[in-house]
């Protein structure tokens, strides 16, 4: 049995990513979110150091924004004015080869 999660978002919308670590120290790694569409590799969206240094792909910059909650052990990315080239499956990796399940987003009206 395989369960796939999916989010639908109509262009100009917003979307928030959380993602939650478990078995790590959250507040020792860097966390970045990645996306993937098919045929593609994997392209860094945004990531954020452990002392808050945020870099961001330059498609996303000014509209997407990656925070961290180290009290929480949480990553998020803050998806606003999004497009039909948003649409990807998005990773959450943490630290070292840490990755998420993935969750596919497709912007479509």
């Amino acid at each position: 049995v395989q369960l796939v999660e999916s989010a639908v978002v109509q262009p100009g919308g917003s979307l928030r990513l959380s993602c939650e670590a478990y078995g790590l120290i959250f507040g020792n790694n860097r966390a970045t979110w990645y996306r993937q569409v098919p045929g593609k590799g994997r392209e860094q969206v945004a990531g954020i150091s452990t002392d808050g240094q945020i870099n961001y792909l330059d498609a996303v910059s000014g509209r997407f924004t990656i925070s961290r909650d180290d009290a929480k052990s949480k990553s998020y990315l803050e998806m606003n004015r999004m497009t039909l080239e948003d649409s990807a499956v998005y990773f959450c990796h943490v630290g070292s080869g840490n990755w998420g399940q993935g969750l596919q987003v497709t912007v479509s009206s």
